[in-house]
């Protein structure tokens, strides 16, 4: 049941344009935007190289938080998560195969996202299991934040509120503009962040060749307990 209802939602996901613009146009065009324009210092070194970090970081952000946050909120307003939570398949394996559906969804991405960034010249380092290691804590935190917003506020202020919250994260996550462009104070407040922690991690494995970066990985694991601990807690179903 798990398998069938992933599919069911990946497919809904795959054939949702607005989905499709958030989750694949966008950071397309901003990876080969500001990697072959130079509108943004982002150091020494290839601007690939600093980007490609940070446009994961993003895709998965807007995959695993807005566009899950978006069409379950819409699912809810309209009945839809009352009417599966009433059906054989239980509410636990309902969220299993949403989170099923976006893990299938960052695979494509990162598929596409990283032919791309070698074919603008990227040149990765680092471990890979590192790597998988953020991607997985950070899917977990924006999930949770995510099914969070979607189970307590209605669908239009969770539409807002979700797009919101990813452009001012575009801006100030680090994913294109570094961090330390920005006063000292906000940088201890932004690094903080899910994105900025997630960005950074993969940043510092792939473009820098560092080891585990276990800063980031703790800052990723808290916002994922947290987060998944209140969605489970103040979810609503109606």
């Amino acid at each position: 049941m798990i398998t069938t209802q992933a599919a069911l939602e990946t497919k809904m996901l795959l054939r949702n344009g607005e989905q499709l613009l958030l989750t694949v146009v966008i950071p397309t065009l901003l990876l080969a935007l500001f990697s072959s324009v130079d509108i943004v210092d982002t150091g020494a070194g290839e601007p690939v190289d600093f980007l490609t970090p940070g446009i994961l970081a993003l895709a998965v952000m807007s995959t695993a938080f807005t566009g899950q946050a978006i069409a379950t909120g819409f699912e809810r307003r309209y009945g839809v998560l009352k009417r599966l939570a009433s059906s054989p398949l239980p509410r636990w394996a309902l969220m299993a195969a949403k989170t099923a559906s976006v893990l299938v969804t960052e695979i494509l991405q990162v598929l596409l996202l990283t032919a791309i960034a070698f074919a603008l010249g990227w040149s990765p380092h680092g471990n890979p299991l590192s790597v998988l290691l953020l991607l997985v804590l950070g899917t977990a935190a924006f999930s949770g934040l995510g099914l969070l917003m979607a189970g307590t506020l209605k669908a239009e202020a969770t539409l807002a509120a979700a797009n919101l919250v990813f452009l001012l994260l575009l801006i100030g996550g680090g994913v294109i503009v570094p961090l330390d462009k920005f006063p000292q104070g906000a940088q201890d407040v932004l690094g903080l962040l899910p994105i900025s922690a997630l960005s950074d991690g993969l940043r510092d494995v792939l473009q820098h060749g560092g080891g585990v970066p276990w800063a980031d990985l703790g800052i990723l694991a808290v916002w994922a307990v947290v987060g998944l601990a209140a969605a489970g807690r103040f979810f609503r179903w109606e």
